[in-house]
């Protein structure tokens, strides 16, 4: 009997590896630099090799109705991680932020978290709002918070995460896309990009600006400011204020008149 063999759409295969090949190309190319710096090697071949072009990625959010589905399935399948679904969508810290925090960058009194040491690089605070910081608090309570103590005590939640989710009957959707959702939740809110990555901790603006189709109506009121009512509208504007700032620069006479006295 022969095996059937199933082939992917050109186009599909090319697309899934695409960041792949990348991120191989990166490496290697950064073995070779080292190797470049030590004078182990006289050339770095990875040069030469074309850096493929990506689309700007998967974005997946978790819509009002579908985080209320999810949460009751926590609630009645793992009540003890709900605080863990609250502090990922509330930070948009990453997985391996979250799950690798310690008390001690915990800040209940400035109400931020520390990440001293991140995906770009960069360390940055994380604010916490109040169903954040309500979170900690229950999870301090529950497991005494000692300073060099983890704040988890899983490393990963897909254990209980998927299974929730798939209860809940919540298709394609991964826990990273918790970070999607701050993002997204963000931007449709009317946060500026710039915020949105210094709160997300985005090496680029680039990275940000995957969300700003969601602003809401940016790209109407953008075209609507052409328009010819809202053009004489900002002309009137312009004028009143020539006139008021003219008027705050005329001196005021204070000087008595005694001439007629």
């Amino acid at each position: 009997m022969i095996a059937a063999r199933v082939e992917l759409p050109r186009v599909r295969r090319e697309r899934e590896w695409t960041g792949t090949a990348n991120r191989y190309r990166a490496i290697f190319s950064l073995i070779f630099r080292e190797a470049l710096r030590n004078g182990k090697v006289t050339s770095n071949p990875a040069r030469l090799v074309r850096q493929r072009h990506e689309n700007g990625g998967r974005i997946r959010f978790l819509r009002d109705e579908e985080e209320d589905r999810l949460r009751d399935s926590i609630k009645k399948l793992f009540p003890e991680h709900q605080g863990e679904l609250t502090i990922s969508i509330g930070t948009g810290m990453r997985l391996s932020e979250q799950y690798g925090l310690i008390w001690g960058q915990v800040d209940f009194g400035r109400k931020e978290v520390h990440l001293a040491k991140t995906k770009n690089g960069d360390a940055r605070d994380v604010p916490m709002n109040a169903d954040v910081l309500a979170a900690f608090q229950r999870l301090k309570e529950h497991t005494g918070a000692r300073k060099g103590a983890r704040v988890f005590e899983i490393k990963n939640p897909r254990s209980w995460f998927e299974t929730a989710r798939d209860d809940a009957k919540i298709e394609g959707y991964r826990w990273h896309d918790n970070r999607h959702t701050f993002c997204s939740r963000l931007i449709m809110a009317g946060v500026g990009l710039k915020t949105v990555q210094t709160l997300a901790g985005h090496k680029t603006i680039s990275m940000t600006a995957r969300y700003s189709h969601l602003a809401p109506n940016s790209l109407h009121a953008a075209v609507d400011s052409l328009l010819k009512k809202n053009r004489r509208g900002r002309k009137g504007d312009e004028r009143l204020r020539r006139v008021a700032t003219k008027r705050r620069k005329t001196p005021t006479d204070t000087t008595t008149d005694t001439r007629d006295l």
